[in-house]
């Protein structure tokens, strides 16, 4: 089940709602209009404090996945 963002076009308010099912009707919680626009939305994670943020291996150790396996060393 997706979690979709959206913004009110009545009332530009920003929401995020899991969809169950398709065709579930979607209403701001603020004015309850149906009026809204999906926004494009980017998976996210937090990183672990101290992480470099480098896309290459550090000297401390490297890590490769396979279509198998994943792992660091």
């Amino acid at each position: 089940m997706p979690i979709y963002e959206y913004t009110c076009q009545d009332c530009e308010t920003t929401f995020e709602h899991l969809v169950r099912s398709i065709g579930e009707r979607v209403a701001c919680p603020k004015c309850g209009s149906g009026h809204k626009q999906l926004k494009f939305s980017t998976f996210s994670s937090p990183k672990p404090s101290g992480s470099v943020s480098s896309s290459s291996p550090s000297s401390a150790g490297s890590c490769a996945c396979t279509p198998r396996s994943c792992g660091c060393h």
